[in-house]
């Protein structure tokens, strides 16, 4: 599969644990919204002064900075506590669908079916491994468990297996600042060695002697800028610097190609990349450069017998494939194998000895299309659905005819299956259990497009329990992040079931920003474009609302990190749109934060939405930036979380955010914040602890529709 770093600042699991709190309409008189001091700063730029009253709460050593957040804390906790009730019944719900004894299908390669297990009230995965067949005893490889003992945040990075099988890597978090450090257990011993590497990125590269490691560290503005070798047994301060990336708006990362032939050290931004490669045998060997980069020129790429194979850009907006030989990889050596399509987004290739396997979008959806590497014949997988997810996944031998893929729908749980790419034969290997039953034929799914303020067609995915009446009196929730190019496909979730079964209609709108059609789509709503992602999920709510299936008075609305940049721009610009808000560790400080380089991931952001020392594009961030823009008018309902060691957007951009929506508001609805003292963007971890947070999300979801008794 080729590896193309995209930076993006959000993951998945934001839209399956949404971050909410609830308003307190008891009789007896609320606990007060805590009010935060203003210590009045200016900031200048381009001729432009602005004040913030709240730019103290950068500092996270100061203890009333502290203390205000555990005021915040604790406001939210009172203002809820009508609903604990239904939280403990969501939660209970949420936890029942899920199969606690679960495990995942076992993935063979090299003489061992690999596969995770979960055990009965466990909060984290046993990772595990038999040799020769399944019905062979079961080796434990980690027990993160027992690794996670004695912590109130694990988060296990990356795990890899050495060449010879007998050693194992992996990389693990236990603050949630997404700082990992290596470890390293001999599988026939069991023995932890005393190799430890700290606060690295989290990925392992292992040479192919079975001795020497590669990883990642990052720079004070946490960015992968310094690839490392090491030794097992030596010093972690005698290991060698490999690469250092000097350019601040590049990423650095290394992984090992699928042939396990060489290993690849790469550099990425937002908009051009670069590779260097050595044979993984020579790990003590100097790096040779594949293909130098150059200005808005994207590659990636993987390796096959003789051949690189190559996803670029290179005079093709929605990338062609090439290929080049190993012994000859600049550009001018490449030559065509998939020509660019304008129509269709070439997103991925998986490489066997027989077939090339290429995952592509078209009209917003993912088709697998196998080809014969003799040409004689290519077909693609059938899908029937009219909104689903499909992906290639675990494909790690060259010589099978098998391929294996996930598929799954916002009404079919989560799938894998083998498919013959022969025969065209699928076996079902596995799919989601829903503890307590699931019928998919009680839901109904919809594909439909409308038309944004410029007449653009934009498509949105919507679920609902069938027998919904279109009345305009439906509590709906409409989920929206629009940024890096991410896609955020139409897929099942057992806990939004909590919501459907309660009347709710779940929609995502596929607004520009992302390359749900395409890679002109995401250039359509980045830089000075950056509004017509606003404008697009506005219309979704409007298109929603004309069409009957809510009201501004139903109409809920939620995002994360850039999705949280979204709800506060829709927030300043169509407040009446919203009955509430749910915005997830939201970046809302824009100029702010892109015009200080000592903030994490700052610089690399210049790629996404433009370098504000440039006036034109600090004029247009300030436009729309959710904090700059905040006035003295009537909001919605809002929630907000963050996460005190978040790495991604710093803690003080909500805080501050919600302290000047408090000031200046003109309406009596709450506005709310949750901090999570002891984790980062993602939240707390544990696989059914993170939970009741999302009881406490859908909570005040309900409350804000007058459903606390449903």
């Amino acid at each position: 599969m080729i590896i193309f770093s995209k930076r993006t600042t959000f993951g998945l699991f934001l839209m399956m644990t949404f971050s909410l709190g609830c308003m307190n309409n008891k009789k007896e008189a609320p606990m007060k919204a805590p009010v935060a001091k203003k210590i009045p700063q200016v900031l200048e730029a381009h001729g432009y002064q602005r004040t913030d009253d709240y730019y103290w709460m950068r500092d996270r050593e100061n203890q009333e900075v502290v203390d205000y957040l555990n005021q915040e804390n604790d406001y939210t906790q009172a203002v809820m506590k009508h609903t604990e009730g239904l939280q403990e019944t969501l939660y209970n719900e949420i936890v029942g669908r899920i199969k606690q004894d679960d495990s995942s299908v076992p993935v063979y390669f090299e003489g061992h079916y690999y596969y995770t297990r979960y055990e009965k009230g466990k909060e984290y995965a046993i990772n595990c491994r038999k040799e020769g067949s399944m019905e062979a005893e079961e080796q434990i490889l980690l027990d993160q468990n027992e690794l996670a003992e004695g912590t109130s945040y694990y988060a296990m990075g990356d795990w890899e297996i050495s060449t010879n099988r007998q050693l194992i890597a992996f990389s693990e978090d236990t603050v949630g600042r997404r700082n990992y450090d290596i470890r390293i257990k001999n599988l026939e011993t069991g023995e932890i060695l005393e190799d430890r590497i700290p606060e690295t990125v989290g990925n392992i590269t292992w040479a192919n002697d079975n001795k020497t490691l590669f990883y990642t560290l990052k720079d004070e503005a946490l960015r992968a800028n310094r690839t490392f070798r090491h030794e097992l047994g030596r010093p972690v301060s005698e290991d060698v610097l490999v690469y250092e990336e000097e350019d601040g708006l590049f990423d650095t990362f290394i992984y090992k190609t699928k042939s396990k032939k060489y290993l690849v050290i790469g550099s990425s931004s937002t908009t051009s990349a670069e590779f260097q490669i050595l044979e993984a045998d020579n790990p003590t060997g100097e790096f040779r450069m594949f293909q130098e980069r150059k200005p808005l020129l994207e590659y990636g790429i993987d390796h096959y017998e003789d051949h690189f194979y190559i996803r670029t850009n290179l005079e093709a907006k929605n990338f062609r494939l090439m290929k080049t030989p190993e012994t000859a990889t600049s550009m001018e050596n490449w030559v065509e194998v998939i020509p660019h399509r304008e129509e269709v987004l070439l997103e991925d290739i998986e490489i066997f000895k027989d077939y090339l396997v290429v995952s592509e979008r078209k009209e917003g959806l993912i088709q697998i299309n196998v080809k014969r590497w003799d040409g004689k014949g290519e077909y693609f997988i059938p899908f029937d659905e009219p909104a689903y997810v499909a992906y290639t996944t675990s494909n790690l031998d060259f010589d099978t005819e098998i391929l294996r893929y996930g598929y799954s729908s916002m009404t079919r749980p989560s799938s894998v299956f083998d498919f013959n790419m022969k025969t065209k034969a699928r076996e079902l290997k596995k799919e989601q259990e829903v503890v307590g039953g699931y019928n998919p034929e009680d839901y109904v799914c919809e594909r439909v497009n409308f038309p944004s303020h410029d007449g653009k067609m934009v498509p949105m995915s919507i679920v609902y329990k069938k027998g919904l009446k279109k009345d305009g009196q439906n509590p709906t929730l409409l989920y929206g992040y629009g940024s890096y190019g991410y896609s955020i496909d139409p897929f099942f979730s057992s806990v939004r079931l909590s919501l459907l079964d309660r009347g709710f209609v779940y929609a995502i709108a596929h607004i520009r920003g992302s390359e749900t059609l395409g890679r002109a789509w995401y250039e359509d709503g980045k830089f000075l474009k950056k509004k017509n992602t606003f404008e697009d999920f506005c219309a979704a709510g409007d298109w929603l609302v004309e069409a009957q299936y809510t009201s501004p008075e139903k109409l809920s609305a939620m995002g994360g990190s850039a999705g949280g940049l979204l709800m506060g721009a829709v927030m300043n610009m169509r407040p009446e749109l919203f009955k509430s808000v749910i915005a997830a560790v939201p970046f809302v400080d824009v100029v702010t934060t892109m015009m200080d380089e000592s903030i994490p991931l700052t610089i690399g952001e210049y790629e996404e939405w433009g370098n504000p020392n440039d006036k034109v594009y600090y004029e247009y961030m300030l436009s729309y930036s959710p904090y700059d823009n905040v006035e003295a008018k009537a909001y919605p309902a809002v929630l907000v979380t963050s996460g005190f060691h978040d790495s991604q957007v710093q803690y003080w951009e909500p805080t501050k955010w919600v302290a000047k929506l408090r000031e200046l508001k003109t309406d009596d609805n709450p506005i709310l914040l949750h901090t999570n003292m002891e984790a980062g963007h993602g939240g707390n971890s544990g696989r059914f602890r993170k939970f009741k947070e999302t009881a406490l999300e859908y909570a005040f979801l309900l409350d804000q529709m007058g459903m606390t008794n449903n």
